[in-house]
């Protein structure tokens, strides 16, 4: 049976990618589960300790989620004492969220367990073939994002 002008899986570089993220999202999940957090609350608190005072739409952009469903995760995550928002936005009608002490401690924890998960993923490659990974994924996103 002949594929001649669709994809074929085994040499689909999109494929492989999409393989790739997927695997590796769910390993990810596997270690932040004991922490009993997600991909979202894990990405939530390291953009948070990168880029302090982010709003809701930066972080939803950050975690690729919504606006709707960054706001339940801030509200579940500062209830939990993980960050904190002022109750009146201190210029026009952003808050502005902050990690708590809480909130870098979790961190901490769930960026070793995610660490461990990378290194996994690339136990098998040299440095050299990590640098080139990296460069080529920067390309291909860069490529699809011109258009």
């Amino acid at each position: 049976m002949s594929n001649e002008g669709g994809i074929h899986l085994d040499t689909s570089l999109g494929y492989l990618v999409k393989e790739a993220s997927n695997t590796l999202r769910a390993a990810m999940e596997e270690v932040l589960r004991p922490l009993g957090m997600t991909i979202t609350h894990y990405s939530c608190l390291e953009l948070l300790a990168q880029r302090p005072g982010l709003s809701n739409s930066d972080l939803a952009r950050g975690a690729f989620v919504t606006r709707q469903s960054m706001n339940v995760l801030l509200k579940a995550l500062e209830s939990e004492g993980y960050v904190t928002r002022p109750a009146q936005p201190p210029v026009g009608r952003v808050l502005p969220t902050r990690l708590t002490p809480l909130g870098e401690e979790r961190l901490a924890q769930a960026s070793t367990a995610v660490r461990a998960v990378e290194q996994r993923m690339l136990s098998d490659l040299s440095d050299d073939d990590q640098d080139a990974a990296l460069r080529i994924l920067r390309s291909m996103v860069r490529s699809l994002q011109e258009v």
